[in-house]
């Protein structure tokens, strides 16, 4: 039987170093998106932006939003899928 740590070094380095930053830059898009979501975004660069991680984003975070209601007001679904995600990359990485 094959212990997790035998598992972890089957995995060759720099394949787990891109898929570890990758999943870094998720949760980075998913905390900007986050924060864009706040402001007032109007018509221009920051609504371009927000427009683009939204593509990126919603259909992750919308996995979440159908079973976690908002509280108040807020959306915690982007921090469980950041919660999820990172948890996620800890046990496969």
């Amino acid at each position: 039987m094959m212990t997790t740590a035998a598992f972890v070094s089957l995995i060759p380095y720099p394949l787990n170093w891109v898929l570890g930053s990758l999943v870094q830059f998720y949760v980075i898009v998913i905390i900007v998106w986050a924060v864009l979501s706040w402001i007032n975004k109007g018509t221009g660069l920051i609504s371009d932006i927000y427009n683009v991680l939204d593509r990126i984003v919603s259909p992750y975070v919308n996995l979440f939003r159908r079973f976690i209601p908002s509280a108040g007001g807020m959306d915690f679904s982007p921090l469980i899928a950041i919660i999820l995600l990172q948890v996620v990359a800890r046990l496969v990485l």
